[in-house]
């Protein structure tokens, strides 16, 4: 009975194992092999050893790209964090047309990609943008926005936070979660709102800022559309996310084997960087049934 029941359980998974074998283990074996090749899209892969990744030590925009990434994706993960959470506060609150209000808030979350990008980019618009008219109105100077070398990721980092839809529906349902008699408990010994959300709603919120933050972080590090969209990586490379740059190198420049090797690195500073989270989250992270990990 149990083979049986384990030859039906392969047998439904089969269709998601292999497409993780030919779209995803099957591409990152191929990319780590390219790495140690010069390869142009055309002809046959020549075996060049580790120059690809001699290469990067001396490349500017590379080490640019992986600076301004990580920039984003920092900031992106905290902004959208603060917004979501502030954001789920207030609709776990006993109002009117909650509902009504949830639905509007996650409605930019489904925004596709590239119509998001397109409507930020009037937004941005330093001439005739929602922003500086606004900015104008209120009568402080206006800025350039994505336009400017040192305003462009600040700029990404305001537009990711409109997005935090699902982030707050996550922490919606880890808010609804917290049990209700904790608070109680609070009301009982003569607290007040503050000591319910510093000693209950913070700590027993902790699993779900821990989720929020790898998975935000992952997905923040990936960014693409921004540049491809809106800014083709500029000013100075000031936008050049690391997706972006790798994608330059393999299908604008022609340089695969490069932009493998790119890849190959990349994949390890942010897996040694999840690992990191996991590996201090015993430090703040509090479980309720171990009381900390």
């Amino acid at each position: 009975m149990k083979k049986a029941e384990a030859k039906w359980g392969v047998l439904l998974a089969l269709s998601g194992i292999l497409g993780f074998i030919l779209w995803n283990f099957g591409p990152m074996v191929a990319s780590f092999v390219l790495a140690f090749t010069d390869w142009s899209l055309a002809g046959t892969p020549k075996f060049i050893g580790l120059t690809n990744f001699k290469e990067l030590f001396v490349d500017f925009i590379f080490k640019k790209s992986l600076w301004v990434t990580f920039y984003f994706g920092i900031g992106s993960v905290i902004a959208s964090g603060i917004t979501a959470f502030l954001t789920a506060l207030l609709l776990n609150q006993s109002i009117r047309l909650k509902s009504l209000f949830r639905t509007l808030f996650f409605l930019p979350a489904i925004v596709p990609a590239i119509a998001n990008a397109v409507i930020w980019l009037w937004l941005f618009n330093p001439t005739f943008g929602l922003l500086n008219s606004l900015l104008q109105r209120l009568r402080f100077p206006t800025l350039n926005w994505i336009y400017d070398e040192y305003q462009v990721i600040p700029s990404l980092i305001l537009m990711s936070a409109w997005q935090m839809g699902y982030i707050m529906v996550i922490f919606l349902a880890g808010l609804q979660g917290v049990p209700q008699q904790l608070y109680e408990a609070v009301e009982v010994s003569g607290g007040n709102w503050w000591h319910k959300f510093r000693y209950i709603t913070i700590p027993m919120m902790t699993p779900t800022f821990f989720f929020q933050t790898v998975i935000g972080l992952i997905w923040a590090l990936q960014g693409f559309v921004q540049p491809y969209v809106m800014t083709a990586g500029g000013p100075n490379y000031a936008s050049t996310f690391i997706v972006f740059y790798i994608y330059q190198n393999a299908f604008r420049y022609g340089k695969m084997g490069y932009a493998c090797g790119i890849s190959i690195i990349f994949f390890l500073i942010v897996l040694g960087l999840t690992l990191i989270l996991f590996k201090t989250s015993s430090f703040w992270v509090y479980y309720e049934a171990e009381r900390g990990r």
